[in-house]
């Protein structure tokens, strides 16, 4: 009997090898990597429970790549922001912020700061508490850039620091005076459009579709008489136009593109889809385009998006080299991470999972995250370590 118990341990050391022995090595090889330290600050105002859904990824590529605040320490994703702190219990939650610091404790935190990062001010409502509630917003808790946001950016211009804003950081809930303050600083302009990629346009195979959104197209087209994969785009001001695959036009999801010799020498797939919400932006023309949607609009599709103003190609990704710091604008929910990735303590993860999401598959959120979110953003920290 103990003879067979070794034949059948030896024929199975390969797959314990595998399973244990790789982990191990892997967990060892990053434990034993020096860490990096940058002074990070990051601001998301749209944090409903203890997933921290709009900034995990960066805080996962952050402790991944061994990024440490001054005190030694990983960051935290539970504590390392500033923005809307979820309770669980009846009053939702707390904010902390910059409203109440004067403009002194404002420009030490910008001068003390590395890179500050706005990952979403779309903000938290009491909708977003109550199981029961439609998929309507109700009243706004918390939300929206302020004053003191503005002031913070500013002085981080001046101090030439870098700043990464991502959709949503302009859009409803902030003003249109603070949304024009933050337009004049980043050199962006919001068209006032946003969009999103659905794979099935008919309500009675996709649940999904907020309802608020099918009463709105049908106060305007009368009904909603659409099906397979589409696209909404919704204006602030409150129209909304569907685009129908094959109709207006032809690229199924929309197409991140980054030409690879991009001037800023990003290295970053050819083409990534991206079924998410995105806004469409203008820039000024200090930017540099390190990717751009595309559509592919057909004859009549082109004229529709004349008609709503907007040009053939949306930026995606853009940077502008200021005398002194940085600006990059993401236009679309990049670092929102709606799935547990587990442990970022292990070396070569990134590598391994670009093996197995390849980046043609839209429909798993990990794929865009391994292969464009987080190549992207771990050369924006390594562009920062050597400003």
């Amino acid at each position: 009997m103990k003879e067979e118990l070794k034949i059948y341990l030896y024929q199975l050391w390969p797959i314990l090898l595998l399973v244990i022995g790789l982990p191990l090595l892997s967990f060892g090889i990053w434990s034993l990597l020096p860490g990096k330290q940058l002074e990070i600050l990051v601001i998301d105002k749209t944090v409903r429970d203890a997933t921290y859904q709009e900034h995990a990824a960066l805080f996962w590529t952050l402790d991944h790549l061994k990024y440490r605040k001054p005190n030694g320490e990983l960051y935290s994703l539970s504590e390392d922001y500033l923005g809307f702190f979820p309770s669980g219990q009846e009053g939702f939650g707390v904010s902390k912020d910059l409203i109440g610091r004067n403009d002194e404790q404002i420009r030490a935190l910008a001068s003390g700061s590395d890179l500050i990062y706005i990952a979403d001010t779309y903000g938290v409502y009491e909708s977003d508490f109550d199981a029961t509630a439609l998929d309507t917003k109700g009243k706004k808790i918390y939300g929206g850039l302020d004053y003191s946001d503005i002031k913070l950016i500013n002085t981080a211009k001046e101090e030439g620091k870098v700043v990464v804003a991502e959709f949503n950081s302009l859009a409803s809930p902030t003003s249109s005076l603070i949304r024009n303050e933050f337009e004049n600083l980043m050199g962006i302009k919001w068209t006032g459009w946003i969009g999103r990629y659905f794979d099935e346009l008919d309500t009675l195979v996709n649940g999904d579709i907020p309802t608020w959104m099918i009463g709105q197209y049908k106060r305007q087209h009368e009904s909603w008489d659409l099906r397979g994969p589409g696209l909404i785009f919704i204006k602030e001001s409150g129209e909304i136009e569907a685009f129908r695959y094959q109709v207006d036009y032809d690229n199924k999801v929309p197409l991140i593109r980054t030409q690879k010799m991009n001037k800023e020498g990003f290295h970053l797939p050819d083409v990534i889809p991206y079924p998410d919400w995105f806004d469409v932006m203008m820039i000024s023309r200090d930017y540099e385009v390190i990717s751009y949607y595309d559509i592919d609009p057909t004859v009549e599709g082109m004229q529709r998006l004349r008609n709503m103003g907007l040009p053939r190609f949306f930026p995606a990704a853009v940077v502008r080299n200021l005398e002194k710091g940085r600006q990059y604008y993401l236009a679309g929910d990049f670092s929102d991470m709606r799935d547990n990735f587990g442990t970022a303590k292990f070396y070569g993860l990134p590598l391994l999972w670009r093996g197995l999401y390849v980046a043609s598959d839209y429909t798993s959120r990990e794929s865009f995250f391994w292969n464009y979110y987080y190549p992207l953003i771990t050369q924006v920290l390594e562009r920062v370590e050597v400003q």
